[in-house]
């Protein structure tokens, strides 16, 4: 993709660039990798600034996302952006008043945290492995949108509840073909937080012999 050949050259001059002093592999590998550091830095945000986020902004994150591995070619995704205050107000206020109904006290006053801009991602019940590309693709969003300066988080419960059939108006909104169902959302915006990192354990991972 044209558009991050620099960025993947950057990387790698990064990644190749010579030390004073003896690293180990791991720590030659990380130092200065810019693609690295934005995993890292990745965080969940919940808080936004109302500030919006250009169209052309969103399009180049939705074209990482779509370059995303995906098994046979298939491409197996729908994508949905809504990024109209008039359509973000209807969702939070029908998810607000579901929440409500249901007494879900944990339920966020905003379904879409006040982010301006919401991606809605559908698999196709066609194809057995749709779901994780549509997995990977939502990661190289949330990672384009990182290393723009932009925060994200990803929902579920909300795409649960456009789901069902309360949610139904909201997922007709969203004009879904026939054979592919809802299956997260991700928000986006310029965050109005910095959340800490929580702690990862490594100790899942393990080297099989």
């Amino acid at each position: 993709m044209k558009n991050i050949l620099p960025f993947i050259l950057a990387v790698a001059l990064c990644s190749c660039a010579g030390g004073g002093e003896t690293k180990s592999a791991a720590e030659s590998a990380e130092s200065g990798n810019a693609v690295i550091e934005t995993i890292m830095a990745r965080r969940s945000v919940r808080r936004y600034k109302p500030q919006r986020v250009e169209r052309d902004v969103i399009a180049r994150i939705a074209e990482c996302g779509i370059n995303a591995p995906n098994g046979q070619g298939r491409e197996s995704w729908e994508v949905r952006v809504v990024d109209t205050p008039e359509l973000i107000a209807e969702i939070d206020s029908a998810y607000g008043s579901y929440a409500l109904r249901s007494g879900n006290a944990k339920a966020p006053r905003q379904a879409l945290f006040g982010a301006p801009v919401a991606v809605f991602i559908a698999y196709d019940t066609r194809y057995d492995l749709s779901q994780v590309d549509c997995g990977l693709m939502g990661e190289n969003m949330i990672l384009a949108a990182q290393s723009m300066g932009l925060g994200s988080c990803c929902l579920g419960g909300l795409c649960r509840f456009i789901n069902s059939e309360e949610g139904a108006p909201i997922l007709a909104r969203l004009g879904l073909p026939e054979t592919h169902k809802l299956l997260y959302a991700i928000v986006f915006g310029y965050p109005d937080e910095s959340p800490a990192a929580k702690e990862r354990h490594m100790d899942k991972v393990k080297f099989v012999e």
